[in-house]
């Protein structure tokens, strides 16, 4: 079974469930999605030096030391 006849057939048992076990599902697919989040966090911190790499990505940016999309795709 593919990706979207997965969805397709989540669609389709979402759409029987009674008001009460639709918010236990949609509890349950919220704990999913955030501790997917957690995991790629977990994962990037493992990377070595990518605390300060990151750090100082967000400091340029405050700083206005960026570059846009557009002229990255001039440059390249």
């Amino acid at each position: 079974m593919n990706t979207v006849e997965i969805r397709q057939q989540i669609k389709e048992y979402v759409d029987q469930l009674s008001p009460e076990r639709l918010l236990v599902a949609a509890d349950f697919l919220a704990y999913l999605a955030e501790k997917d989040d957690n995991e790629a966090t977990e994962e990037l911190l493992k990377i070595e030096g990518f605390k300060e790499a990151f750090a100082k990505a967000k400091k340029n940016v405050e700083e206005g030391k960026v570059i846009s999309v557009d002229q990255l795709q001039r440059k390249y």
